[in-house]
């Protein structure tokens, strides 16, 4: 069976050619673009299970390409893996906030990045849990219908806010989201809450959940993730 469709975006031949190679060994059908008019032509024409963007290219950049999928319902769940030169720690928050599902600084490894989009790939085909599944990680039992939180069997009282913010990383183990993420997650459930204040809503969680509250992880710079 054919495996999935990447398409991988950069206006160097070499790193094309590198990608293309290293993917395609691993039984991905890879096709390329040198711009950001092309990729978004191809996109249009037939949309890849993922894509390989390089932020830095000519005309319409990269941070421009992702906007433009992640704003249209034909192609905003395609999966993106940034790959740029551009490594500081405001380029990696600009490109996940975005919507990218990963994000890789140049110089790189090959294998490394592989083994990125393959997982990126495999949490795109894991179905998220319906709303009466319960969510088990670690020490955690959520059950979202009846909104109730356990750890090792005792019942944790949480605000609604909290609730939802932890519903939402426990989702994704290992994901890191961002605090505007994460707001856009729990907005419309307490007003209150925005960038600045998840900080206080993720100390409140880790303060309740006592020694659970360690897998909830802060990311310097870019925002939290629940501990995979």
């Amino acid at each position: 069976m054919a495996k999935e469709k990447i398409l991988v975006v950069d206006d160097e031949e070499d790193i094309l050619e590198l990608l293309k190679f290293n993917l395609s060994r691993e039984g991905y059908q890879v096709s390329c673009a040198a711009s950001g008019e092309e990729a978004l032509t191809q996109v249009r024409s037939k949309a890849p299970d993922l894509m390989v963007l390089d932020l830095m290219l000519p005309g319409i950049d990269g941070l421009e390409v992702a906007k433009s999928l992640k704003q249209d319902p034909e192609t905003k769940n395609i999966p993106i893996v940034m790959l740029t030169a551009k490594g500081e720690e405001a380029d990696i928050v600009t490109g996940l906030e975005l919507g990218a599902d990963d994000y890789i600084t140049k110089p790189f490894s090959p294998r490394i990045l592989v083994a990125r989009v393959k997982a990126v790939l495999r949490r795109k085909t894991k179905e998220l849990p319906d709303e009466t599944s319960v969510l088990r990680v670690h020490d955690l039992e959520i059950h979202p219908g009846r909104h109730e939180v356990l750890v090792n069997g005792k019942p944790i009282p949480l605000t609604f806010t909290e609730f939802g913010i932890l519903s939402y990383l426990v989702r994704r183990p290992g994901w890191v989201f961002t605090r505007s993420q994460i707001v856009d997650a729990v907005r419309g459930q307490d007003y209150f809450v925005t960038d600045r204040s998840v900080d206080v809503q993720i100390a409140g969680l880790r303060k309740k959940l006592g020694p659970a509250g360690r897998y909830i992880e802060t990311v310097r710079g870019i925002g939290y993730r629940l501990k995979a």
